[in-house]
């Protein structure tokens, strides 16, 4: 196969610098290469209209003649299929343009086009490929050229021939056809680019647009007279050359910033920011430059300000930036393309000065006269005021007050008021005017932050008078204790317990009177503070809290108005053996059968010796049911129940006797159930037994009873009916006998012969005089009651039986067991007190 070329004929256009390509492929058809091997050429504008230019190579083994010409520079091998590194070469202004160059082993039989020559003379580029190597099979080409520029913005006309594609295996007899697809062809944006079928003419229909569309790939195509493709489809790219039809724009309209007042020259403020649409890498129509049109105020300099021309950043460059005289500056910024020479648009920067602590506070006025009321604390001695020129409500006007001198003893507390600044000057503690009568205080004022540059600070004086005012007495000492016996008699001193008037220029006196007093133990002699006991004193006393008993006394003095001072006494009552030892519980359940040995606590009041360990007794007979020890400790007693009881309430009666002898003689109740060992449920039935106990079982009996009494009465009212002569009562100074019922439980001596009970109903005298008939039934104190008429025979004793059954009363509770009794009411009776029992 031989070479084809192919031939670029680009229109004569303004000078625009830069490499003819941005980037080159070199092939190689071996790995190693050696010094001084020719490997291609690229081609460079300068627009300087030199025809050679200054190369460098970022790879040391290759180097770049100044026609152009890359070479291999020293040996070396291809690792890989390619090595890839840049050129870099300057324009007439100085910009710096870089290209990508390519050297590519031959890896695959491909062959490719050598890109010669770009220039902008209306000269054609030349392709020129390398004989292909000999092979029975068909060798695949590539078609590989460089970008073709297209500046945008063109006038015309149109269409606008660009470049001319032409294959070599194109001849008289053996036409080839062109083609072109891709963007811009056949895709959007379709017809831009058009080519001519028979002579290769690629052309541009319209204007282009950069900012719009910045390059174009198409793909050329060569074709037979009767359609068979007669080269591979060749990639073309078209860039769209930049032109100046952009202006620069702000990132914003209005900039703030802010700087603090006595910056340095060469400190940054802010940066503003544009932007351009045109081209800043191959041109400098992006490439913006930033300036300072106008300073509002121009104070204290008319250039206060500065702006880099690249960045933007806006620094100050004089000194003089003062808040209190300028607080704000306005800035008119400009940014101009083209490197400040082209389009220009401009925005405001606004630029705040901050405040420093460059103003001291200053006090108005200097001196300051006050009075204030001694043993006042807390009072409002004087306002100070002082003035700051710096920013309102900043750390640099906040003031901080301090009394430098003249309050060793710390009288004095200033604070400051922040609503308006004013040093608020107050007592810390009370004056005494019989101590000191005047202070003379010296305060500074200062900020909340440092001075930003030295100042001096501003102190003012304040004299204090003190003004006398009647105090009231002190107790010397405040609290007062004392040591006293609980036994103390009544009437014998305490202590003495005296205050001192603190104003010594007044000639008062003071009385004494106490002022609490919670046991009402005490009274004190109002003209000289002796404390007698006025009652007992008592150590085991609720009023009492760790042996101390806490009073307070007054002292009123004499002066204008009345002052009334106050002392504490805390007397410690010492301990006598006043209170015997007891039991704790005083009562206690427990089971008839193998009951548990009851424990209970001793406790004695008093304190150590007076106390345990103690000793007991069981007197009155006790013993005879019960036995009683203490521990080994002293302190726990031990009852226990010796033989059976009836179930009920019992008394033990116990003597304790602590360590010094003092004896307590104590009832301990003890309720017997009918239970088997531990008491648990003793109590519950207990109450179920009271709820129907003798008075229940009386009171259901009285309400039988009083139906039969209603029933005879009536019977008795129809039979005075029917016999009028025979009166139904006994006349009234017959006497009228009461029977009580005494229910003693637990079996007194009395009634308990041998064990055995004696029966509770016994035959005995009639009313009537009879004997034989009953004269109680069973009941718990019934009263018989048996009137006579006045005249008439007697009755009989059927008939007095009778009658007596007809007047039976309950009277209350409160009877005992075992006896009845029979006694006359009315002095005088003939009839005598019986014992039925």
């Amino acid at each position: 196969l031989s070479p084809w070329s192919l031939v670029l004929l680009p229109q004569v256009s303004q000078c625009q610098p830069g490499f003819g390509s941005e980037s080159y492929i070199f092939p190689v058809s071996r790995r190693d290469l050696e010094t001084g091997r020719v490997l291609g050429k690229v081609s460079f504008e300068g627009c300087a209209g030199r025809k050679r230019t200054a190369y460098l190579s970022d790879d040391t083994r290759f180097k770049v003649h100044t026609d152009g010409v890359v070479s291999v520079k020293r040996p070396l091998q291809l690792h890989g299929h390619e090595k890839s590194f840049f050129i870099h070469a300057w324009d007439s202004a100085s910009k710096k343009h870089s290209a990508k160059v390519t050297v590519k082993r031959e890896g695959h039989g491909h062959r490719h086009h050598r890109h010669t020559d770009s220039s902008a003379n209306a000269q054609a580029d030349l392709l020129i490929f390398p004989e292909s190597r000999p092979s029975r099979k068909r060798q695949k080409r590539d078609w590989v050229i460089p970008p073709i520029n297209c500046p945008e913005n063109e006038r015309g006309p149109f269409p606008k021939p660009l470049v001319q594609i032409k294959s070599n295996k194109a001849t008289d007899r053996d036409k080839v056809f062109y083609s072109i697809t891709g963007q811009g062809a056949d895709t959007p944006p379709v017809g831009v680019f058009i080519i001519d079928r028979e002579t290769g003419w690629l052309k541009v229909t319209k204007p282009l647009d950069r900012e719009d569309i910045s390059h174009y790939t198409l793909f050329s195509h060569a074709v037979s007279a009767n359609g068979v493709t007669m080269e591979d489809p060749m990639e073309i790219i078209i860039t769209v050359s930049d032109q100046n039809d952009h202006k620069p724009q702000f990132t914003q309209s209005v900039f703030t910033g802010s700087i603090e007042e006595g910056a340095k020259p060469g400190t940054s403020v802010m940066q503003v920011t544009a932007t351009d649409a045109d081209d800043s890498v191959n041109t400098y129509n992006g490439v913006i430059n930033y300036s300072i049109l106008q300073q509002i105020p121009e104070q204290p300099q008319s250039r206060m300000f500065a702006i880099n021309s690249e960045t933007g950043v806006i620094s100050v460059i004089e000194t003089g930036l003062d808040r209190e005289t300028t607080p704000n500056y306005t800035l008119i910024v400009q940014a101009a393309d083209l490197q400040g020479k082209g389009f220009a648009t401009s925005a405001t920067a606004m630029i705040e000065v901050t405040d420093t602590n460059d103003n001291a506070p200053v006090f108005d006025p200097l001196t300051y006269q006050a009075t204030v009321r001694e043993n006042e604390v807390g009072v409002l001695v004087d306002r100070l005021h002082v003035t700051d020129k710096d920013k309102q409500g900043s750390p640099a006007w906040r003031v901080k007050y301090e009394i430098v001198r003249g309050n060793e003893g710390g009288f004095f507390t200033i604070t400051t008021d922040p609503n308006n600044n004013d040093g608020l000057l107050k007592t810390a503690q009370g004056l005494d005017f019989e101590v000191q009568r005047q202070f003379i205080l010296h305060v500074a004022a200062t900020n909340d932050i440092p001075f930003s540059v030295p100042l001096p600070t501003s102190t003012a004086t304040v004299t204090v008078n003190v003004e006398d005012v009647n105090e009231a007495p002190v107790f010397d000492p405040p609290i007062k204790s004392a040591v006293v016996s609980e036994d103390l008699p009544v009437g014998q001193q305490v202590t003495s317990y005296t205050a001192r008037d603190p104003d010594k220029s007044q000639t008062q006196t003071i009385k004494y009177s106490m002022g609490s007093d919670p046991a009402g133990w005490l009274a004190i002699d109002p003209e000289n503070g002796i404390i007698t006991a006025k009652l007992p004193l008592d150590r085991e006393s609720s009023f009492v809290v760790n042996n101390t008993y806490k009073a307070i006394v007054l002292a009123v003095d004499s002066g204008q108005p009345l002052a009334t001072g106050t002392g504490t006494l805390l007397l410690t009552l010492e301990d006598v053996n006043d209170n015997g030892p007891v039991p704790d519980p005083r009562e206690f359940y427990i089971c008839n059968q193998n009951p548990v040995v009851q424990l209970l606590n001793i406790v004695d009041p008093d304190l150590p010796p007076n106390t345990g360990p103690f000793k007991v007794d069981l007197l009155h007979g006790s013993s005879s049911n019960w036995t009683a020890t203490v521990n080994a400790q002293g302190d726990i007693l031990a009852l226990k129940l010796t033989k059976y009881l009836e179930s009920g309430e019992y008394s033990i009666i116990l003597q304790l006797v602590d360590n010094q002898g003092k004896p307590q003689v104590t009832t301990v109740k003890a309720i017997v159930c009918d239970c088997d060992g531990e008491a648990r449920n003793c109590e519950k039935r207990a109450a179920i037994a009271g709820g129907l106990g003798i008075p229940a079982i009386l009171g259901i009996l009285g309400g039988i009873l009083a139906l039969l009494i209603l029933l005879l009465l009536l019977l008795l009212f129809v039979r005075k009916r029917k016999v009028v002569k025979e009166p139904l009562l006994l006349p009234e100074d017959d006497t009228r006998d009461n029977v009580y019922h005494y229910d003693e439980e637990g079996g007194g001596e009395e009634d308990q012969v041998g064990g055995a009970r004696k029966p509770l109903l016994q035959e005995g005298p009639a009313l009537g005089g009879q004997r034989g008939s009953p004269a109680c039934s069973w009941g718990s104190a019934l009263n018989v009651s048996s009137q006579r008429a006045s005249q008439g025979p007697a009755p009989d004793a059927g008939r007095v039986a009778s009658l007596g059954a007809a007047r039976l009363t309950w009277p209350g509770q409160g009877h005992t067991v075992g006896q009845w009794h029979c006694r006359a009411l009315k002095p005088g009776s003939s009839r005598s007190s019986r014992s039925l029992g």
